[in-house]
């Protein structure tokens, strides 16, 4: 008997637990009965229930939850033509949450999956619209927020249509297609490699004109510098050729015997140095007689 009342016991517990559901705050519930969605007796639409703790009949009524929150929609960046046949990469999100339930769950079965890619689709339908009739220039410079006004009051159709009300449409970024940005890329780096080739060639033009201007006042320089040593060089031989005709006019005797010292000296400067001249050639008249090196300068009255 015991154990009998027990058993009663907890099949009352689990049947009251069983019949109790709570809906928390940012969800709404929908109760489903043998698959079926319940509805109001008197109005005959889906009953949404609120938060807050409910009850349904256990082992055949289930509940599904739903948010009720708002919610962001920000997938990859879509493509989209320009009234130029140009391409854009917009990447753009969504702000939305759902306001009627019931429209909600019999367009989309209760998946957010399935209610992401309708609402994305009207969203971007909206977007293609307006950026359809737009130019790149247009798009960028400075009509962006009239884009994203346009395509918000396009989404709000989706109200009625899915149950969704969507609160801001914003474009983060717009973009080229990688493969036009790759091209123009190369583009620029051509035409950047053509000027620095012209700016180096140029260069190249103006170090050729500095070296030559260098070199042609190097070889002035240098003509002009040995013209000067030559001038010099004439200058101190001609003082040479009148100290010599100063002295040959003071003393014939002595300037004979230094020029002819000298004379000694070039031609026996090196042991290897070989001279062929007959016995009795002027050559040796200081050499005939060893006392003949022994010079002395005449007095100034013999000199007169």
């Amino acid at each position: 008997m015991k154990n009998f009342l027990l058993a009663i016991i907890a099949l009352i517990l689990v049947l009251t637990v069983s019949s109790v559901f709570v809906v928390i705050e940012g969800q709404r519930g929908i109760v489903f009965q043998f698959s079926k969605i319940k509805r109001d007796g008197d109005t005959g639409d889906m009953k949404v229930y609120e938060p807050g703790l409910h009850f349904k009949f256990p082992f055949i009524n289930q509940v599904r939850k739903l948010d009720a929150r708002i919610q962001t929609l920000d997938d990859a960046a879509d493509r989209f033509v320009t009234s130029e046949k140009k391409d854009l990469m917009v990447d753009s999100f969504v702000k939305w949450r759902i306001v009627d339930f019931s429209t909600y769950y019999l367009r989309t079965s209760g998946s957010i999956e399935n209610a992401r890619a309708l609402l994305k689709q009207k969203v971007n339908n909206g977007l293609r619209t307006e950026i359809g009739t737009r130019t790149i220039k247009d798009i960028v410079s400075g009509e962006r927020d009239d884009i994203m006004a346009k395509a918000l009051e396009s989404a709000a159709s989706s109200r009625e249509d899915l149950g969704i009300e969507v609160i801001d449409v914003r474009i983060k970024a717009i973009n080229l297609p990688t493969e036009v940005s790759n091209s123009i890329y190369e583009r620029m780096r051509a035409e950047r490699t053509a000027v620095a080739k012209e700016h180096r060639s140029q260069g190249q033009e103006q170090a050729e004109i500095i070296r030559a201007t260098i070199d042609a006042k190097v070889t002035v320089m240098l003509a002009t510098a040995q013209k000067e040593a030559q001038e010099i060089r004439g200058e101190g031989d001609a003082l040479a050729a009148k100290v010599y005709a100063d002295s040959y006019g003071q003393d014939a005797e002595f300037y004979n015997f230094f020029r002819s010292l000298e004379a000694y000296e070039k031609s026996f400067s090196d042991k290897s140095d070989i001279l062929v001249v007959k016995p009795d050639s002027n050559f040796f008249n200081y050499l005939k007689d060893s006392n003949c090196l022994l010079y002395t300068s005449p007095s100034p009255r013999d000199r007169g």
